[in-house]
C-alpha cells in the first residue's frame, strides 16, 4: 500500500455501518500495522436516518482524519448513493447493495453487489449485511489482508455471533472473488 486511502461506507442507521467502519479501521490499524481512523456520523432518528462511517488507512501518519475525496464508496441504501456519489473520486470505485439502489450514475465505475440476499442466504439474518459488505469491499479492493479483516471481525463480533459474523463475511469475500475471476471460456482460455 502507498499513500492515503479513503473509503465511505453509507446507509441507512440500523444498518450497522458504523461498526463495519470500526472492524475495517481495526483490521488496518490493529491486524495490518497500517494507519487508520474512523469517523461517523448519523441523522436523529435511531433506525432509517442517514447514516455513514468514513475511514482513511494510510502506511504513513494521518493529518486529517476525515474523506476528502472518497476512493470507495459503499452504499446501501439510494438515499446514500444519490448524496455521497459526487465525493467519489473519478477513478474510484462504487459499491452498492443491488436489494436497496437500482439507479445507479452513468459516470461511475459501480459494482451492484447482492449484499442483503447474500447475508440472507449465507446467515438467515438481514442484520448481517454490513459484515458482508466487509467482505465485499475488501475482496474487491484489498484494502486490508483477508487475514485482518477476519480477525477484527471475530473480534468485534457480538459474544456468541463469532461464527454467524465469520459466514457472513466469507459469503463477501468470496462474492467478490468470484468476481474478479475471469469467466473460462469453453477452450480452456480466461474470456475478457
Amino acid at each position: 500500500m502507498v499513500g492515503r486511502i479513503e473509503v465511505r461506507l453509507a446507509g441507512e442507521g440500523g444498518q450497522g455501518l458504523i461498526l463495519a467502519g470500526v472492524i475495517l479501521a481495526e483490521a488496518a490499524a490493529v491486524h495490518d500495522g497500517l494507519h487508520a481512523t474512523q469517523t461517523q456520523s448519523y441523522g436523529p432518528e435511531a433506525r432509517g436516518g442517514a447514516s455513514k462511517s468514513e475511514v482513511v488507512i494510510s502506511d504513513e501518519e494521518i493529518d486529517y482524519p476525515k474523506v476528502i475525496e472518497a476512493d470507495y464508496l459503499l452504499a446501501m441504501s439510494q438515499e446514500a448513493c444519490d448524496r455521497y456519489v459526487g465525493n467519489l473520486r473519478r477513478d474510484g470505485l462504487l459499491i452498492v447493495d443491488s436489494t436497496h439502489v437500482t439507479r445507479l450514475p452513468l459516470d461511475r465505475q459501480a459494482v451492484q453487489a447482492p449484499i442483503t440476499r447474500l447475508a440472507e442466504e449465507a446467515t438467515g439474518r438481514r442484520i448481517t449485511a454490513n459484515v458482508v459488505a466487509l467482505g465485499v469491499l475488501v475482496g474487491l479492493t484489498g484494502v486490508v489482508s483477508r487475514q485482518a479483516i477476519e480477525k477484527a471481525v471475530r473480534e468485534r463480533a457480538p459474544k456468541g455471533t463469532e461464527d454467524l459474523n465469520l459466514r457472513a463475511l466469507a459469503a463477501g469475500l468470496d462474492w467478490a472473488e468470484q468476481r474478479r475471476r475471469p469467466a473460462a471460456s469453453p477452450g480452456g482460455a480466461a474470456s475478457r
